[in-house]
């Protein structure tokens, strides 16, 4: 497995657990939540910013939740949302991994 592997699957980890702990959250409602990508960016910013290796906002993450799911989305990937998400962090935010 490769450094940038080791980050998608660590990253789908996070969106994964971030995931699990919305669709508590919001179980009144049975997961519906308008402004998911704004509690998704709280709870992520702090682990995300670590695996990435750089401090990002709520409104950058926001932002890029929102870009992932329409791309997503257009391009009916059989790929699990989770990793998809996770690529596109990294080839957004992504540093190069040394070695």
């Amino acid at each position: 497995m490769t450094a940038a592997d080791s980050r998608i699957e660590r990253i789908a980890g996070l969106l994964r657990e971030a995931g699990r702990a919305h669709h508590q959250a919001f179980l009144a409602t049975d997961g519906e939540d308008p402004t998911w990508p704004i509690w998704y960016a709280g709870y992520l910013q702090a682990p995300l910013g670590e695996v990435l290796g750089t401090g990002l906002t709520r409104s950058e993450i926001a932002h890029a939740l929102v870009e992932a799911d329409r791309a997503y989305r257009e391009q009916a990937r059989a790929e699990d949302w989770p990793r998809f998400y996770a690529r596109a962090f990294l080839r957004r935010y992504g540093r190069p991994v040394p070695g």
